[in-house]
């Protein structure tokens, strides 16, 4: 149903796309920082590590959810998606906001990868509101690019190419994240232990 979100479906919903959008970013990413904050403040009731070990500790976190992205291990957690009635039934920014809060907790819907988990353990380990209300926000946010990317959307021909090129793209940008997150652990393990 994040899928229903385009120019095109909000032009025939008499909903404006942007403020549809803009809603859900401000909701993915408002929740983001709501949900790393308490993490950060948890984390920050532990004992106070070094900075090279929160270092290292954050690398193995992010090198952990890259492995288990790249080799494809099953996520595990809710299955349940946002509510597809919601959209006709309420005005565009009502769900669009919505469905950003729900989508900015991480685990309120389907968890579909691994770095969902890692980015909450980060949270955690920051042992600080703030960096984790940072993390959170960024997080939130990066669940708004798929919406912004169906900017373009305002006739039916390239909705269906949109939803094509999603398609074959959702492997390699997946597999990309993954490879992504193995080096940055590397690098932040590496950095530390070297």
């Amino acid at each position: 149903m994040l899928s229903s979100i385009h120019p095109l479906g909000e032009r025939t919903r008499n909903n404006k796309w942007l403020v549809t959008v803009a809603a859900f970013a401000l909701g993915a990413a408002g929740t983001g920082a709501i949900v790393g904050a308490a993490m950060g403040w948890a984390g920050s009731l532990l004992p106070e590590m070094t900075s090279g070990t929160a270092l290292v500790v954050m690398g193995v976190i992010a090198l952990a959810g890259g492995l288990l992205d790249t080799l494809e291990v099953p996520v595990p957690g809710p299955e349940r998606q946002v509510n597809e009635h919601w959209i006709g039934a309420y005005r565009g920014w009502v769900y669009g906001g919505a469905f950003g809060i729900q989508l900015g907790a991480g685990l309120s819907t389907f968890v579909v990868t691994w770095s969902v988990y890692a980015t909450l353990a980060l949270e955690f380990v920051s042992g600080s509101p703030l960096l984790g209300a940072i993390i959170g926000a960024v997080f939130g946010t990066g669940r708004s690019i798929g919406l912004f990317l169906a900017g373009r959307v305002d006739r039916a021909s390239r909705l269906s190419s949109f939803h094509q090129r999603m398609a074959k793209l959702g492997p390699a940008v997946r597999l990309t994240a993954g490879y992504g997150a193995v080096a940055i652990g590397l690098v932040s393990v590496g950095g530390v232990l070297l």
